[in-house]
Parts: C-alpha cells; structure tokens; sequence
C-alpha cells in the first residue's frame, strides 16, 4: 500500500480530528449511512469535560446532530474495549440523557438517543457485524406494538416509544468478512481494515481519504497514534490470554465441583446437573479473574513504561484508584 493511502483508524479519528466542523462532513456521512436517516451535526457536545468525578468514564463523545425531519437527536459513540461493555453502554445513555436536559425542563424536552458502539473485540455469540436494537412495548397475547397518544402544542399527537426510546448500534467490526458492495460495508472495512477505495461514493468517506491521512499528522501526532495502537495490540494480547486462561481454569474447577456434588447427591441427575452447573459457574468465575488478572498485568507495563493514567483508564476500564495502586 502507497504511503498516501495509510488513513488513521476511526476511534482515534473521532476523538481527536473529527471533532472541528471543518471535519463534520466524515461524520455527517458515517452516521446518515449508518442510521439510514440524513444527519447534520449541529454541535460535539463536551461529554468528557463534564466528569462529576476523575474516575468517570472516558472515551465517548456525543454529538447534538438534526435529523430529515429537522428534530433535534443527540448521538453517542463508544469505541468500546472494556470488560463490562452492556453496562458501559447504559452507563453512555444515561450519561447523555441527564447531562442534555436543564434542571427544570418538561421531559418534553428529552432528546431521542443513538447510541453506536464500534467493537473491535469479542462479545460473544452471534453470526452479523452490525447488530441494533431499541425499546419496544409488545403485546404478550395479542403480539401487537403500544402507540401511545401525547399531547403536543394542544394536539393529541400518536408516538411510537421507538420515537423516544433510545436506540443502540453494535458494530461488531472483526465479523465483517465480505467484499464490501454497499456504502454501509464500505465503512465497515474501514473500520476493520482502514482501507478507504479511491472510487469511493459512500457519503463521508470521500472526505475520510483526504483528512485522514497517516502522513498528513505531524510526527507527534504519528508518534502519538502509534503508541495508541501499540497499546491497542498490548491489551487485546493480554485479554486473550487472560480469557483462554480464564476458560480452561474455569473447565477444571467446574469438572471438580460437579464431581462432587454429583457423588453427594447420589443421583444419576444430581451428578449431572452438579457437574454443568459446576461447570457453567467454574467458567464464568475463571473467565472473569482471568481476564481481570490479565488486565491489571497489562496496567501495569503500560504505567512502568510511562504511559499517562487517563489512557491508560481509557484502554483498560480501570479507576483511577485502581491504576494508582499499581
């Protein structure tokens, strides 16, 4: 690959460049193909500047953006790689639900929510890169969907809760395997591989292939990327040993404890049931101190080698607590 054509990875790009409205036409063209609606950003909301404590949370930034129907949405994106990633994602939407409401404010005012996730990691089981899903009410007898009626500038207006309920996107970017045909694959391979085609006409990556240039950073910029992406490999190394450890640790406590409850019980069923769910309950502990362990080890190299505790929070999902006593 011609050195011109080496483009900066997105989660680093949408926290550093992406962030100055010279640069919201990338963005403006990932989330319009992504959400399937025309986006255009009003305003990067200052999520991280608001911390109520210095172990809140980093690596989000919420966007204040005005969808086809010129309504005011607010988007949050996560470039996820933390252990707890379900609850780092309610903990996001919370976030940005309360910090974009004044004290005093009608609900009324409470903005719809998009929440996308970009995961370079595992999180389980599943045959799709891009999962999504929001709050709906189902009927449990009829199968129906509820409408509710609110009323709106003194009309009784008919909302689905899908039109107030936040919405969640997971992108699961290492299960993308396809040639990409359509403009939301062609950011898919980006995200996975960043490879941008020179004929691209998916919306935003055109502008992508000329403000994201590797060698258009100065050489702190570049020197400062490439330690984020050695600390990237750093830690995704560690947690796939710590989770592999985790599994066969878990396989042989769980054998052992299903052995025994199986003999206690007497039972053909009861040896069964002792040893899966002896079994079940040793992996899920092993996993977790496993992978726990193995986070802490790799804090622990980032810190001795001199890393800032703000990234290294932002790599691991530790507290600050937790990497000061290392």
């Amino acid at each position: 690959m011609e050195l011109q054509d080496k483009y900066i990875r997105f989660d680093w790009a949408v926290k550093r460049l992406l962030r100055h409205k010279a640069n919201f036409g990338v963005l403006e063209g990932f989330l319009t193909v992504l959400i399937g609606d025309e986006i255009h950003i009003v305003e990067i909301l200052e999520s991280e500047g608001n911390q109520q404590t210095e172990d809140d949370k980093f690596n989000r930034v919420d966007i204040k953006a005005l969808n086809s129907k010129n309504e005011i949405v607010i988007i949050e994106i996560q470039n996820t790689r933390e252990l707890y990633y379900l609850e780092r994602i309610l903990y996001g939407v919370a976030k940005a639900i309360t910090e974009h409401i004044s004290l005093g404010e009608t609900y009324y005012k409470v903005k719809k929510i998009y929440s996308i996730s970009i995961l370079y990691f595992d999180i389980g089981h599943g045959t799709d890169y891009l999962y999504h899903g929001q709050n709906i009410f189902k009927g449990v007898h009829t199968g129906d969907f509820l409408q509710v009626s609110t009323r709106e500038k003194d009309a009784i207006v008919p909302r689905m809760p899908s039109e107030i309920y936040p919405e969640y996107f997971l992108i699961r970017v290492n299960e993308f395997n396809k040639v990409a045909v359509t403009p939301l694959e062609e950011w898919i391979e980006y995200l996975k591989t960043g490879i941008i085609r020179p004929d691209t006409t998916a919306p935003g990556l055109g502008e992508a292939r000329e403000k994201l240039k590797y060698y258009s950073m100065t050489p702190q910029e570049r020197h400062a990327y490439d330690e984020h992406l050695s600390a990237l490999m750093i830690q995704n190394d560690v947690l796939d040993s710590a989770k592999l450890e985790g599994k066969i640790e878990g396989r042989l406590e769980g054998r052992a404890e299903g052995r025994a409850e199986g003999r206690a019980e007497g039972r053909a069923e009861g040896r069964e049931e002792g040893r899966a769910e002896g079994r079940e309950e040793g992996r899920e502990e092993g996993r977790a101190e496993g992978i726990k362990e193995g986070v802490l080890r790799n804090a622990r190299r980032m810190k001795e080698k001199g890393f800032p505790i703000e990234d290294i929070m932002e790599i691991t999902g530790l507290t600050f607590e937790e990497v000061s006593q290392l």
